[in-house]
């Protein structure tokens, strides 16, 4: 896999990509971020928090999230990880009542080329639902 040439790449919210998790360390590279190329066909670009929900409807999917595949440098999740999901799941999920919790400033903003901004804004774990009560 080709990492794509260093760039700043942005969030859902227009702000620079911040760091989804290293503990698992997640994303399509490995490098914690949820950033993205050529080379990630699936758009491994939605930070999310699983749920134990999220993870069971991913294995009745044929997505098994939890069993360690160390090949693939996958240590399998635990309800509370983050992790970089591909936005298709995450939609599917969504639909199906299932969603994971998602923080947005961690989430790739190519996202947004499958997933609406008012759906990750939903299940939102690190902003208020009204940014307004910032001000």
């Amino acid at each position: 896999m080709t990492e794509p040439e260093p760039r700043t790449e942005r969030n859902v919210l227009g702000g620079t990509l911040e760091a989804c998790g290293t503990e698992p360390l997640t994303g399509f590279y490995r490098d914690g971020s949820c950033r993205t190329g050529p080379d990630d066909l699936g758009s491994h670009t939605v930070c999310t928090v699983v749920s134990r929900e999220f993870l069971a409807l991913q294995r009745e999917l044929g997505n098994d999230l939890t069993t360690p595949r160390p090949e693939y440098g996958f240590p399998g999740l635990r309800p509370g990880d983050r992790w970089c999901v591909v936005a298709a799941r995450w939609l599917q999920a969504y639909r199906a009542g299932a969603a994971a919790g998602v923080v947005l400033a961690a989430t790739n903003e190519r996202s947004l080329e499958i997933v609406p901004l008012s759906a990750l804004r939903q299940y939102a774990v690190d902003v208020p639902d009204d940014a307004s009560e910032l001000e």
